[in-house]
């Protein structure tokens, strides 16, 4: 029950008692005086009639006419003329019973009155006793009214008290206001801070429920930062920074397998030739200084924009993996403008050789393809010079090669409907029950059915990204219309930073009510925090419609987790990079085991990409992940 009801129900019952305590004194106390008043009315008439009898004949019909005419002139009950020995000369009598007030008001307030007695006179002689009493109903009438007049004062009284009490109490209870959205958003998980208000009683919880905000977010701040110091441990070479053979492995796997807007791209590897010759003349320390300096060069590649990756594959060989630019010539550019410097910076003390050797690669391309093509190319790199670059050819070009060919090609396809659909893929429970469907989009080009990752780069090139997702976003409502079945959708940060795609999206979502609350709505990590606000106001809108909005590809910038406590996120989809080999992979567990916990304290479930076999998904019960999707997962009813 509200405060203001609560306090409209007090000011009842104390107007209640007020009114039932005023009533009975003012009553008695009325009823009391009327009586008086009544009885003098009753004495003083009676004298009055008495004293015109005895000064009149005393024949029976004169006396008659005289007590007539003067109980017709009043309002009495009652006037009765008895002689000295009791006998009645004369009498009248009002018999209506009506009274001015209701029958239980009568009984509950009776008023008596003694009658007025005078005595009438005949000469010296006593001709008989008048008995007069008037007649009580108006008393009752005044007494009804003035009930009534008392009661209509408690009543305005008491609703203006109420409607007083009401403005006072919403004007203190202000703070309170805030204190409950500030619940309602913790029990939301989101974790805010809310102004201290002026009140003693309000303040005192408030100050608790900013504290209890403070340490949680302290504790994603500290958690996040011991997990990514674990994290760059496990998967970083010590000497370089660079990331080590294993997780660029992993990613490499992952990169290869993309269908999103950084399907496809291109691998160089360089390799610092002569390692053990370089150790006899320069000495170990002086190699290691060269090999540090190396990583540097490396790690500013990575910084320069995202879906860059370096690592150090062995003691000789160092990669840098650019997904979503299949240009290799262009990669091995880059890398060589960003080594050679310091080969040059070298060559005094040393003669350094270190070819590059490059190649593109398309989406769906196995690894073992790519590395072969990649090997070969560095090899070739070996013959041409000390610091040759070599590019091997792309296997499966795509068909268009341009950018006004895809332009068509695509507008062609999102024109009708019967050139688009979704391709759905089991994400389940830890226990193998059915989370949602994950959906990515397929188009229909040159005769074949295109996985996402074909056509997403170059819809990504040409700026077509919002209208893709909003396809994907009404496939994905008429297919839960159509089975009932909850969808996961992944959306574009080129579309996250597009106003009119929000407004688009935020409006057709909210004319489906029922179909939403079966939506599925995820971002890339690396687009989320590199549009923070945009992502922000994403949630904010959303999130009073009902639908799931979560993260996917987490893992390379977990430490900024605490950026997002304040969000409301539903879930986490883990990067398959960091799931891949997970059953052997030591120091992967141990971040997936630390990032559950810190995911569960803030209520975010927690779902592992790209699971591959029965041992990777053994393995990620164990460290408490909550959901699995990958070409591993089955649906529960398949």
């Amino acid at each position: 029950m509200s405060l203001i009801k609560q306090l409209w129900i007090a000011i009842a019952i104390v107007m209640s008692l007020a009114f039932g305590g005023s009533l009975v004194v003012s009553t008695l106390s009325a009823r009391h005086y009327l009586e008086q008043q009544l009885y003098i009315k009753n004495l003083d008439n009676a004298t009055s009639l008495a004293l015109s009898l005895s000064q009149m004949p005393k024949d029976p019909v004169t006396v008659e006419l005289q007590i007539s005419a003067q109980f017709d002139a009043g309002h009495y009950r009652m006037i009765r003329l008895t002689s000295p020995g009791g006998e009645v000369l004369v009498e009248r009598i009002y018999t209506d019973a009506e009274l001015g007030a209701p029958q239980w008001f009568a009984a509950m307030f009776p008023i008596e009155v003694r009658a007025g007695l005078a005595q009438v006179q005949d000469g010296w002689r006593q001709f008989g006793t008048l008995t007069l009493e008037s007649h009580s109903r108006y008393a009752y009438d005044a007494l009804w009214n003035a009930t009534l007049q008392l009661l209509a004062w408690f009543l305005i009284g008491g609703a203006l008290t109420g409607l007083i009490g009401t403005l006072i109490l919403k004007f203190i209870t202000r703070p309170l206001d805030r204190v409950v959205e500030q619940a309602e958003a913790i029990g939301g998980r989101r974790f805010i801070m809310t102004p201290e208000p002026s009140t003693r009683e309000f303040r005192s919880v408030v100050r608790a429920m900013n504290a209890l905000s403070e340490r949680v977010r302290a504790m994603l701040t500290e958690e996040s930062a011991r997990l990514e110091a674990l994290r760059y441990k496990s998967q970083h070479d010590e000497l370089t920074g660079l990331v080590n053979r294993n997780q660029f492995l992993n990613l490499l796997d992952t990169a290869v397998t993309r269908d999103d807007t950084r399907a496809g791209g291109a691998l160089a590897i360089a390799r610092l030739l002569d390692l053990a010759e370089l150790n006899r003349e320069l000495g170990h320390a002086a190699v290691d200084g060269l090999i540090g300096q190396i990583g540097e060069r490396l790690r500013a590649l990575s910084d320069t924009g995202a879906g860059i990756e370096t690592g150090r594959l062995n003691n000789t060989d160092f990669a840098l993996l650019a997904q979503g630019e299949p240009e290799a010539g262009k990669l091995a550019e880059r890398l060589a403008s960003a080594l050679h410097p310091l080969l040059d910076d070298w060559s005094a003390r040393a003669t350094l050789r270190m070819p590059i050797g490059a190649s593109a690669y398309p989406a769906g391309e196995t690894r073992g393809h790519l590395l072969a093509r990649v090997d070969g190319a560095l090899a070739a790199a070996e013959q041409g010079g000390d610091r040759a670059l070599h590019c091997a050819a792309m296997e499966g070009a795509p068909t268009h090669a341009d950018l006004g060919s895809w332009r068509d090609a695509l507008g062609a396809a999102l024109e009708q409907s019967v050139s688009m659909k979704l391709a759905l893929f089991p994400a389940v429970s830890a226990d193998g029950e059915l989370l949602h469907f994950e959906a990515p989009m397929r188009l229909l080009l040159d005769g074949e059915w295109r996985g996402a990752g074909y056509f997403l780069p170059w819809a990504a090139r040409l700026g077509m990204m919002s209208r893709l997702d909003g396809a994907v976003v009404r496939l994905a409502l008429e297919q839960i219309e159509h089975d009932g079945s909850p969808v996961g959708i992944n959306l574009s940060p080129e579309s996250l930073c597009d106003a009119g795609f929000r407004g688009e999206l935020f409006t057709l979502l909210q004319s489906k009510p029922q179909t939403v609350a079966k939506l599925w709505i995820e971002l890339p990590e690396f687009g989320v925090l590199r549009h923070l606000a945009e992502f922000r106001a994403l949630c904010l809108a959303l999130r009073p419609l009902g639908c799931k909005l979560g993260i996917e590809h987490v893992g390379r910038q977990f430490s900024r987790i605490g950026d997002l406590h304040d969000l409301g996120l539903d879930y986490l989809k883990v990067d398959a990079s960091m799931v891949h080999g997970i059953d052997t992979d030591t120091g992967n567990q141990s971040f997936l085991r630390g990032l559950c916990v810190v995911a569960h304290a803030i209520g975010l479930t927690v779902i592992a990409e790209g699971v591959a076999n029965d041992r990777e998904r053994e393995a990620l019960k164990t460290l408490g992940i909550d959901g699995m999707t990958g070409s591993g997962i089955r649906s529960p009813d398949a």
